[in-house]
């Protein structure tokens, strides 16, 4: 894609493309638009106004994922944020100029996430959003739309676009861009990469990665509120339909009470998903072929007695990277009986494992993580694995979204 483009041709290859916030002039205008400093006063409050819309949308309210969302970009939130990432220095940091970000189709909020993030380090943002309608992203988008009737100088910042596989059209964006952030797999980042970008213009790639949960199971029995941990672990796994990269699938059990607190665990969480969850036919046929297919690919897994298909577990000898080829979602899980930390080393020594959520002491984690694995960017507590950073997938989104002018006079 040629960056001489004159506005007839970009007009022309912009007729495949839908608008949910923004339209065609804001994204011929975007190269005129002026950067912003990371945490810039007039964006802080557009997004506490935004907060706000969600949080009082009874619509919203059905969506823990949105609720969540509006309180992570409340102002109080922000400025912690701000408070976390910015330095005392004379130099000054600056967005790079417009980020073209390619949201996942897996998860629906994660373009919102995504564009917060190119928003708040001072860019003009263009979000391809995900072709799947889900209702979180018409709440959402509704909301930005209100927000910028109250803040109209906000709009050349926000380009929220939908469009079908068009190398035009990612050709287009590309071009314009001075990030590409690129969400979605293996597969988008090699798609998507086949649009060339400018020599200066930064990229960011988040590829298939796998996340598990490690209890503690004398830990686990010493729990409070196990409804609540339920809960949380739900949140985990079930809201996304264990389709995030963040969702545990493989559940490692440390400790000496590991039967005692299996069963009170897959209890709570079997009533909770039963309760909650939106069950189809179809995932239990997949998560029982699955099951059957592990069995006998792999001498010593145990398929654990369960009393319908909400929740399938499969136990394992042990565990290696390769033991998700065999994944399955919607409440499918790998379990492994673990004696010693360092028996996961193989299965985090991987660039695709992300996160861990704990329960448990840090001082029995720790081993692990500072034996030298490859993976492992996050641990978490459990309840918290789809919780939202701008360290991320061990980048520091501020640094790779901002250039620094140095200042030494």
């Amino acid at each position: 894609m040629q960056q001489n483009l004159t506005n007839a041709d970009m007009k022309e290859v912009l007729k495949g493309v839908t608008y949910l916030v923004g339209n065609d002039e804001i994204v011929i205008a975007l190269k005129d638009v002026s950067s912003k400093c990371p945490f810039d006063d007039s964006v802080v409050d557009f997004l506490n106004v935004l907060s706000k819309i969600l949080m009082k949308s009874r619509e919203a309210k059905a969506y823990p994922d949105v609720i969540t969302l509006g309180f992570w970009m409340r102002k109080s939130s922000v400025l912690a944020l701000k408070e976390r990432f910015q330095t005392e220095s004379s130099d000054i940091k600056i967005g790079r100029g417009v980020a073209f970000h390619i949201a996942p189709s897996n998860v629906p909020v994660n373009y919102a996430y995504s564009l917060l993030t190119g928003l708040l380090t001072g860019n003009a943002n263009v979000v391809r959003i995900p072709s799947k309608d889900f209702p979180q992203v018409s709440i959402i988008n509704k909301a930005i739309n209100e927000a910028l009737v109250e803040y109209p100088d906000m709009k050349p910042y926000i380009c929220l676009v939908r469009y079908g596989r068009d190398q035009k059209v990612n050709d287009l964006f590309s071009a314009l861009a001075d990030t590409r952030i690129i969400w979605g797999g293996d597969n988008t980042i090699a798609e998507i990469r086949k649009s060339p970008i400018g020599p200066r213009t930064g990229e960011i790639t988040f590829a298939d990665r796998y996340s598990l949960a490690v209890i503690d199971s004398e830990k686990y029995l010493t729990v409070g509120d196990k409804e609540r941990l339920a809960e949380e672990f739900y949140n985990d796994t079930y809201l996304s339909d264990q389709n995030a990269c963040t969702s545990p699938r493989l559940v490692v059990w440390m400790g000496d009470k590991k039967e005692e607190a299996k069963n009170l665990f897959w209890k709570y969480e079997h009533d909770l998903v039963k309760k909650k969850y939106q069950f189809q036919p179809i995932m239990g046929i997949n998560k029982l072929t699955s099951s059957y297919l592990m069995a006998v690919a792999k001498k010593g897994t145990h398929i654990e007695k369960h009393e319908d298909n909400y929740i399938v577990r499969v136990n394992v000898p042990e565990v290696q990277p390769e033991l998700m080829e065999l994944k399955d979602n919607s409440g499918y899980f790998f379990e492994y009986d673990c004696n010693d930390i360092l028996e996961i080393r193989d299965f985090c020594n991987n660039t695709h494992c992300q996160t861990i959520g704990y329960l448990g002491e840090k001082e029995t984690i720790i081993p692990l993580l500072i034996s030298g694995i490859k993976g492992v960017d996050r641990v978490v507590p459990i309840g918290k694995t789809m919780d939202f950073d701008f360290i991320w997938d061990g980048y520091n989104l501020v640094e790779r979204l901002t250039r620094t002018i140095k200042v030494n006079i």
